[in-house]
């Protein structure tokens, strides 16, 4: 009867739900562009971030005074992806990898008519 108990207790837990991820809040860092010649645009990047449950919301920017809304967020496990809509003909699609409290990944530019690609590198502020 022990032995059943002992499997059955970590049944339970190697089937547990892990905790939800949670990414509510202000996030800084650098959001460096790639332009069609080759060079790299260093800039800043300002995110704040509203989470409900894997959904995400809020704004995100070059700065604080220039933000602008986050829409198709999401995170699913570690991965977060979502699209900031600077204007109806500017949106910039940004997928990234959660670790350590850091986001890191690569944003797609479409500006336009034109694509250009970013790497952002982002840090929960403190």
């Amino acid at each position: 009867m022990k032995t059943f108990l002992c499997l059955f207790a970590l049944a339970v837990f190697a089937f547990a739900a892990p905790d939800e991820i949670n990414v509510a809040g202000k996030w800084t860092g650098s959001f460096n562009i790639t332009a069609p010649d080759g060079t790299v645009n260093d800039g800043g990047a300002v995110m704040v971030i509203k989470q409900n449950g894997s959904e995400l919301t809020g704004t995100a920017g070059p700065d604080e005074e220039q933000q602008f809304p986050i829409a198709k967020g999401k995170i699913e496990g570690d991965k977060v992806t979502l699209e900031v809509h600077r204007a109806e003909d500017q949106v910039i699609k940004i997928t990234m990898v959660l670790a350590n409290d850091r986001m890191k990944g690569d944003a797609i530019l479409n500006m336009n008519g034109e694509s250009r690609t970013a790497k952002v590198d982002i840090g929960r502020a403190k």
